[in-house]
């Protein structure tokens, strides 16, 4: 049974469909960068308001930038932008739910002109993003905006024919401004330290070099509220696809898997109105920083502690890495002894709770969560989830060779093949220079960590840090990701050169 519109009414008794008449739905929302993770997370609090009965101006207009979105979007639109979304949980915790809330979907590529009106139109109240982390044109290590990237420069020398975000989002709110419109609240929805934060400088930098009138306006007038976001999402598989259809006799060409946690923590700072969000889970609060940083650094940054390191040993999904007790031990006391030292109290939060929480969703075995898929992009993802707590050791003097044994692995993975010789692709938009770095013959210390763009000059400026990654990545090199582990969780092992002369 291919799921659309007509066969709604077929759909098992197993299977929730959406309550409201879908006609009657104005689109409020636009987001921008349709995948997994937004249609099984901000896409399902505002179906769950409609299902209430409530938000009918709130509906969701998807928008693709890249040539990539192309067969999202087919695949939405040959089942009228409905789609599954499939819960997998360790147990029966398994919950299958048509979602109606997307009512269209535009491909820049296909005109941006018809974006433009769309994000101009005075129905548009928010403007949602999930463009990725390195999506916002921003330098890691300075946390500057990149304005001489081709992209950009293109956008300010035709605005009325943009490519990037950042050129689409300042004509249109250049057409509200003249006309009198009242802006759209601009919402980060990516895993990134203070996402509205980053949003908001990079849009205000682009416009700045447009139009300083513009940029005036968008600073006093445009939301850009914070948010802390968390579900884990794995890629759709054919595997899914198949185990859907056997279970429910739906044909979804694109349907979405994710874990049943769902959270979402908001700032409530908000330009032009907002869905009644906290009335089905999201919790909205003045400052999120201390929420985002629990999120990211432990939640994130241990899945770059479980990933590198599994993939080296050759498992090919998360559940099979927290399967192993080595790799779960190390894990753990990467939360315990590295992040949670550096964390501020979040209010509401039980952290011993919270870190258990994390190994018992990362051990869920009915997502099949991809290895790969937590091992790509590391220049964009290491500077923002590890990072952070490894800047945090060197200003306190405190040990660091856990966090440091990720950095390293991270390195020995970019040689593009693991411990049993089978290769993997290296997906990162840094891949040729991060490679020529990892796998120097001569100076490979000083040529990795030498790439600015990923580590700064902070962290290559510690000695100590230095000396750790050195004994680290040589551990790995010569004894391999198990020995390398057992050393590194060892107790009164002092992480010097003269004790690993000792140790091999």
């Amino acid at each position: 049974m291919k799921l659309d519109t007509k066969n709604l009414s077929q759909l098992p008794e197993c299977v929730q469909r959406p309550l409201y008449d879908r006609k009657q739905v104005k689109q409020g929302i636009v987001h921008i960068g349709v995948g997994g993770f937004h249609r099984a997370h901000q896409a399902i609090y505002t179906e769950r308001l409609l299902n209430r009965g409530k938000a009918r101006e709130w509906g969701i207009c998807g928008v693709g930038l890249r040539s990539e979105d192309r067969a999202m979007q087919e695949a939405l639109a040959s089942q009228d932008y409905l789609y599954t979304l499939y819960e997998l949980g360790n147990s029966d915790n398994t919950q299958i739910q048509v979602v109606g809330v997307l009512g269209d979907f535009l491909l820049a590529e296909d005109g941006s002109e018809a974006l433009i009106r769309k994000l101009a139109d005075p129905e548009t109240r928010i403007v949602s993003l999930t463009i990725t982390e390195g999506g916002y044109c921003t330098d890691d290590s300075t946390g500057q905006f990149n304005a001489n990237l081709p992209q950009i420069r293109h956008d300010l020398a035709n605005p009325q024919q943009p490519e990037t975000i950042f050129g689409f989002l300042s004509e249109a709110l250049a057409r509200r401004r003249a006309a009198g419109i009242k802006p759209f609240t601009v919402m980060s929805c990516d895993n990134l330290p203070h996402n509205g934060q980053v949003a908001r400088n990079a849009l205000l930098s682009f416009s700045r070099l447009r139009d300083a009138g513009l940029h005036d306006w968008i600073a006093a007038n445009v939301s850009f509220p914070n948010a802390m976001v968390d579900r884990i999402t794995p890629m759709t598989s054919d595997a899914h696809r198949s185990q859907l259809y056997e279970e429910t006799g739906i044909e979804d060409a694109w349907p979405v898997v994710a874990e049943p946690f769902l959270q979402w923590v908001v700032e409530d700072k908000f330009c032009n109105g907002r869905p009644s969000w906290e009335e089905v889970g999201v919790q909205f609060t003045d400052d999120v920083t201390p929420y985002e940083e629990m999120k990211i650094r432990l939640l994130n940054g241990s899945h770059m502690a479980m990933a590198y390191l599994g993939a080296l040993l050759g498992h090919r999904y998360a559940h099979e890495a927290m399967q192993d007790p080595q790799l779960q031990e190390f894990v753990r006391a990467y939360m315990d002894r590295d992040v949670a030292p550096l964390l501020a109290e979040v209010p509401g939060i039980d952290l011993e709770k919270y870190k258990s929480t994390l190994i018992k969703r990362f051990s869920n075995s009915a997502i099949y969560d991809q290895i790969s898929r937590l091992c790509s992009d590391g220049s964009s993802k290491l500077p923002k989830f590890v990072l952070p707590t490894l800047l945090g050791q060197i200003e306190s003097g405190a040990d660091m060779r856990r966090t440091v044994l990720i950095i390293a692995a991270w390195c020995h993975y970019l040689r593009g093949f693991d411990e049993q010789g089978e290769t993997y692709p290296i997906l990162d938009p840094r891949a040729v220079s991060l490679q020529e770095a990892a796998c120097a013959k001569e100076r490979l210390v000083e040529n990795f960590l030498g790439l600015e763009e990923v580590f700064g000059n902070k962290i290559s400026a510690s000695a100590a840090f230095v000396t750790t990654f050195r004994l680290q990545l040589e551990r790995l090199q010569t004894l391999g990701v198990r020995t390398a582990l057992e050393l590194t969780m060892a107790k009164g092992i002092e992480t010097d050169e003269k004790n690993f002369a000792a140790f091999i």
